[in-house]
């Protein structure tokens, strides 16, 4: 399936996007079908071919949640927003130290019946 995603390009801290359309279990920065735009997120300035847009969304191309929300803001298409999820990253999780203390204090009293 095809999808519209954005490409990211520019120089550290001064990103600017390219929209592309992308098969959709390809990244972003490999090949691409076609250059369909860009985006300046710290202008806000954006420039996208509405034509091949439209024509690439006839042929049956999913835009992303980001790129879908950037068209409505530019009123290629209608609709409303959809709410993007941001993923964070988990904490790993710490049973295995307290595990591990709990063995070590069992060590110990073991050792000091042995002892006694």
């Amino acid at each position: 399936m095809l999808t519209f995603k954005l490409s990211r390009r520019g120089k550290t801290k001064k990103p600017f996007y390219r929209l592309i359309a992308v098969d959709k279990k390809k990244d972003p920065w490999g090949t691409f079908k076609e250059d369909l735009g860009f985006y300046n997120p710290h202008t806000k300035e954006a420039k996208f071919k509405i034509e091949r847009i439209k024509y690439w969304l006839s042929h049956g191309a999913q835009p992303s949640a980001t790129v879908y929300n950037l068209l409505i803001r530019e009123k290629i298409i209608e609709g409303k927003k959809v709410k993007i999820k941001i993923k964070k990253k988990e904490e790993k999780k710490t049973e295995t130290p307290k595990a591990s203390e709990e063995k070590t204090d069992e060590k110990i009293a073991v050792k000091d019946e042995k002892a006694s």
